[in-house]
């Protein structure tokens, strides 16, 4: 999905380092601060929907827009499509938000069972998803406690790399819903960085891509707040800047070099990249490839990892046909590429409240 996509003003600290400067307090505003408290805070021991609903919203999802509708069934919850909420230039055929709606219902499904509910998936498909929520024994672990701070974390990393163990630890949690998780570490990134690049390159061409992209930028904590969507800029360690001021810097610094040599820095500086391939390539298919993503990123989370979305690589039909060469996918279709590493936290992107989001 696209959550770690360029927030445009990485470019723009070169050139107005005088204005980030002075503005940077905004990206830690008070409307800010008192949302992601709020979106945060822990789930009661005994969850209403609108609890449940606010923990399945801090799943990943392409740029933010979190493309879902929850409604109450009888004997737990269905999750929707909103399709009011595409991004039909980046995603032309819905695969990274069928992914959003996996994310979520992951997210929603280990909560479920932290506070003694099933949280089984009973259906999956084009129409969303279908989960049960009957009485279960309560089963609180590590990823339940990561939920809060899970994030993708869009700065250079650490450089150091992942042991056997870790990367078999998060491997194994793609294969809870039988999705392939391929690692690429050291020297073996790099075929995989030619293609985001490539991908990159391509995107940053169209102007309907960066015109979508955006649209969905959050210019500052209170327009952030305001919204309770699309992407924070200081999320990725950008200066913020007055809404008006930020469109300007975004016309005036987006620029394909300097964001291909930012992915550069990102990705050899991670202990490496995973590939998710789900069994079908399908809607029911990809949903199993969000779950699996949410999963891992929860482990990772667990673990003192951090990692974050390079999916350049899989958007672009022509670097995803390359892809599929480079790991000799045969007819499989790549899902989803992050990478994995170690760095501190970043402020995080905002979501909207329960009520936004139930039928």
């Amino acid at each position: 999905m696209t959550t770690d996509r360029r927030i445009f003003i990485g470019a723009a600290v070169a050139g107005a380092a005088a204005i980030g400067a002075g503005l940077w307090w905004r990206g830690l505003s008070a409307p800010y601060v008192a949302a992601a408290d709020r979106l945060t805070s822990p789930l009661p021991p005994r969850p209403e929907t609108s609890d449940l609903v606010r923990f399945a919203t801090l799943g990943a999802n392409g740029h933010n827009t979190q493309p879902w509708r929850f409604s109450e069934r009888a004997d737990g919850l269905a999750i929707a499509p909103d399709f009011s909420r595409r991004t039909p230039v980046v995603d032309p055929d819905d695969h990274h938000l069928y992914a959003s709606l996996g994310c979520a219902a992951e997210t929603l499904a280990i909560a479920a069972r932290a506070r003694g509910l099933s949280g089984e998936v009973v259906t999956a498909g084009p129409e969303g998803l279908a989960m049960a929520l009957r009485p279960a024994a309560p089963e609180e672990g590590a990823l339940f406690a990561a939920i809060p701070e899970r994030q993708c974390t869009r700065s250079v990393y650490d450089g150091a790399g992942l042991t056997s163990g870790e990367v078999h630890a998060l491997a194994a949690e793609a294969d809870v819903h039988g999705v392939a998780a391929i690692w690429r570490e050291g020297a073996a990134t790099e075929p995989i960085l030619d293609l985001v690049i490539a991908g990159n390159t391509r995107q940053m061409a169209n102007p309907a891509f960066v015109a979508e992209l955006r649209e969905w930028v959050r210019f500052n904590g209170a327009h952030a707040a305001r919204t309770g969507d699309g992407l924070y800029a200081a999320a990725s360690g950008n200066p913020t800047a007055p809404e008006a001021v930020g469109r300007l810097l975004f016309d005036a610094f987006f620029r394909t070099e300097a964001e291909n040599d930012r992915y550069a820095r990102h990705i050899r500086s991670s202990a490496g990249v995973f590939t998710l391939v789900a069994p079908s390539d399908d809607p029911a298919g990809w949903i199993a490839a969000g779950r699996a993503y949410q999963r891992m990123a929860l482990r990772a989370t667990a673990m003192g990892l951090r990692n974050a979305f390079v999916n350049q690589a899989v958007e672009e039909p022509a670097m995803r046909a390359d892809l599929v060469s480079l790991l000799d996918l045969g007819a499989m279709r790549p899902n989803l590429v992050f990478r994995v590493g170690r760095a501190p936290p970043t402020p995080r992107s905002l979501r909207r409240p329960p009520e936004a989001v139930i039928d």
